[in-house]
């Protein structure tokens, strides 16, 4: 509050977003919308300058960027940002840091990816803190598309902190006339929530493009769920946050539209048309991670590791859903 007006102050009047994919741009305009000044920093020189000069970016087409954003090439223009939405691959999340923690020393960083590292095992705000460990954390996830919130259709996420009081100045300097944004402390949940959804969307993916029927679906997100469930109670998670938008929400959008990179991916898995290297698909990338994870911990992930056997060529599609239904019959939990 300012001493001389007693009007509150907004502690986020600066927002910086490293990435200029569409869900960096899409988060950039939402931002911007809710009254932030907003800096976009992304890769290459020329390619941030054709974005400077057109306002438009092929990676989130029919959205023009406002004038009032600035954009950058260097991680130096964000030095004066009061918070950073880091908006990059989960999997180049620790490259991203190592380019962006020397000039944002202290700011609060917000991971906006879904995933798990790769080899390492490591989730998200484990890298942060390994590299930037005097940044304050927090993390941004929920059923969102990009092109619906550069629309500025009616969104809603969860922007979870350590510190309460850090989630609730994010989530307010966020708040948009269609983006809306619910504070959670609970950091674990919300990553959690964001890695499994995007495996579990694969498979939903492969059940549509072995046309197996809409009911196949809904028990893949029913079961799917208690998979993620089991998950996260084992690393942590609050049921509340598994319940909520960044778990049975997202969970729900990934796993339902074509608009999911993942669920696509899926759908060329079943059909026999996919790209062996699965480019930008995050849940190709984490499903072994977290296959991993959950072996250590003993949690029965079936589905997951179905996933994970037929992106290694162990077992194909439709041998995959034969083998989860010849498990033995259980009771439902």
């Amino acid at each position: 509050m300012s001493p001389k007006t007693g009007v509150i102050v907004q502690p986020f009047q600066t927002i910086g977003v490293f990435g200029a994919g569409a869900w960096g741009l899409a988060l950039g305009i939402a931002a911007a919308k809710a009254g932030r000044r907003v800096v976009v920093v992304g890769r290459g020189q020329g390619a941030m300058e054709a974005l400077k000069a057109t306002r438009m970016s092929a990676k989130l087409p029919n959205a023009r960027l406002p004038d009032e954003i600035a954009v950058g090439a260097s991680p130096t223009a964000l030095a004066g940002c009061d918070a950073i939405l880091i908006v990059t691959p989960a999997q180049a999340l620790r490259a991203s840091l190592t380019v962006l923690a020397p000039h944002t020393p202290g700011r609060p960083l917000v991971i906006c990816a879904k995933g798990i590292e790769q080899g390492t095992h490591l989730f998200l705000s484990e890298i942060v803190g390994a590299l930037a460990p005097e940044a304050r954390l927090a993390c941004l996830s929920g059923p969102s598309f990009a092109h619906d919130v550069a629309a500025g259709l009616p969104t809603a996420v969860t922007l979870a902190a350590g510190e309460a009081a850090l989630a609730a100045g994010l989530c307010q300097a966020l708040h948009g006339p269609s983006l809306r944004l619910y504070a959670s402390t609970d950091v674990r949940g919300v990553e959690i929530g964001g890695a499994a959804k995007n495996v579990l969307a694969i498979a939903c993916g492969v059940a549509d493009g072995l046309s197996l029927g809409a009911s196949a679906k809904a028990a893949l997100v029913a079961r799917g769920f208690a998979e993620l469930s089991r998950f996260g109670e084992a690393y942590g998670a609050r049921a509340e946050t598994l319940m909520g938008l960044s778990g049975l929400g997202d969970l729900v959008l990934t796993c339902t539209s074509p608009q999911s990179r993942n669920f696509s991916y899926g759908v060329a898995l079943g059909r026999g048309t996919h790209d062996a290297d699965g480019p930008l698909v995050e849940g190709a990338h984490t499903a072994q991670a977290l296959g991993a994870l959950a072996a250590a911990r003993g949690v029965d992930m079936p589905i997951v590791n179905a996933v994970v056997d037929v992106l290694d060529g162990r077992l194909g599609p439709a041998e995959a859903v034969r083998a989860l239904l010849a498990r033995r019959p259980r009771a439902e939990a």
